[in-house]
């Protein structure tokens, strides 16, 4: 069975997390604390996230995974001198020695994520290693442009703890991000329908929206709901 499918991300979701800068940077600093020595990065795509999460102090080995062959050569471009596992979770040999994982936007994508964290849990567990996770939130949100991307649903905070529990993980921290994002995502893709971003309006939200909006989240209050869910959970 595969564990990690086709990530099904259009090209114009590249796109439109070109333009987000700001956006990485804020995944890379909530994740950065448990990103050291071995480091597993799943369908790492064309390496958006890769570029950012690599140059973190600490880690001495970093394994991106993606089994999409349509991603791999803008993936090596991006990121030369990367080792790239071209393929699936479980065709991975070293079973052990893995400090961390991390996943962004890629549970969503798969049919049985039950049973992807238990692989997931089954590689980190030797070092009681930490997963990163990032996933969208809140099922009134699926849309259309959610199918368009493979998405097979989107979070609760209860539905997330359940099956990172189930999986074999115990939560650290379990949250929601970008309330602002929920309410655009709403209009946009839920109330006018569309199927696709505007890479002009993700680069206005991301320089002059997202950027204090989310440090009020990020230092006075994390918010009661989100556009997505961010998880930090150790395999026990």
């Amino acid at each position: 069975m595969s564990t990690l499918v086709n990530s099904g991300k259009a090209n114009y979701e590249f796109d439109a997390l070109q333009e987000a800068a700001n956006y990485r940077r804020a995944l890379t600093r909530e994740f950065a604390p448990i990103l050291h020595g071995s480091v597993l990065e799943m369908g790492a795509g064309i390496g958006q996230m890769t570029a950012d999460f690599r140059q973190l102090p600490g880690i001495t080995r970093y394994l991106a995974i993606e089994p999409d062959s349509s991603f791999h050569a803008r993936f090596e471009a991006a990121n030369p001198g990367v080792s790239l596992l071209k393929g699936y979770s479980h065709e991975l040999r070293e079973r052990s020695g893995w400090d961390a994982a991390i996943a962004i936007n890629v549970l969503e994508h798969i049919e049985h994520d039950d049973q992807v964290l238990a692989e997931w849990a089954e590689l980190l567990r030797g070092n009681r290693g930490r997963l990163g996770l990032f996933v969208p939130a809140r099922m009134e949100l699926m849309s259309q442009i959610d199918r368009n991307f493979g998405h097979f649903r989107r979070y609760t905070k209860p539905g997330l703890r359940r099956v990172l529990e189930g999986a074999g993980f115990e939560i650290e921290r379990l949250h929601y991000f970008n309330l602002t994002g929920y309410f655009g995502w709403a209009l946009m893709f839920r109330i006018l329908g569309r199927e696709q971003f505007s890479t002009s309006s993700v680069r206005r939200f991301d320089r002059w929206i997202f950027p204090p909006t989310h440090a009020l989240e990020r230092h006075l209050l994390r918010p009661p709901f989100g556009q997505s869910l961010l998880a930090v959970a150790r395999a026990r």
